[in-house]
């Protein structure tokens, strides 16, 4: 039988930093844009892949990739958001096959109305207590971690690019 790998106290220390943000960060986004939006902190992000698209509207399948999310979890998600009129779904065109989410003008109202109290809690949760080589350091870790979760890359999180 071979000894567990035990973390260092380093690596426990650090992990246990890094496990605490993992629990105190989505749950206060999760609260700002519940009381302020009415919304889920994943429900806003469908919404804003849907507002980067220049259709506003993507493949359901499509969509559960830019979200990093599963199938399932996506077609619950935007059944919720299609009940508050906010997305609605139909057959993609061409091959009939799969279904197209797609932001209405009501979605997209309500994510830009959403967008700036969500940026000043992200800011005031994880960038105002850094510098900016802090900043940039905390990229590079995300990269790193990220490269080696997902070596063929599936993961997204580049952000759009602005002409």
């Amino acid at each position: 039988m071979t000894e567990p790998r035990w973390l260092t106290d380093e690596q426990q220390c650090a992990w246990r930093k890094f496990a605490a943000l993992l629990t105190v960060v989505p749950a206060a986004l999760d609260t700002q844009l519940q009381r302020d939006a009415g919304l889920t902190h994943f429900g806003y992000w469908v919404l804003a892949m849907l507002s980067e698209h220049p259709e506003r509207a993507l493949r359901m399948s499509d969509l559960a990739a830019r979200s990093n999310a599963s199938p399932s979890r996506i077609s619950h998600v935007v059944a919720r958001l299609e009940q508050r009129g906010w997305v609605r779904r139909h057959r993609a065109c061409g091959d009939g096959r799969g279904n197209v989410a797609e932001l209405t003008d009501a979605g997209y109202d309500k994510l830009v109305a959403s967008a700036p109290g969500h940026v000043n809690k992200v800011r005031s949760l994880i960038f105002d207590g850094l510098s900016q080589a802090q900043v940039h350091q905390l990229d590079e870790l995300c990269a790193a971690m990220l490269a080696h979760l997902d070596p063929a890359g599936t993961l997204t999180t580049a952000p759009p690019t602005r002409d």
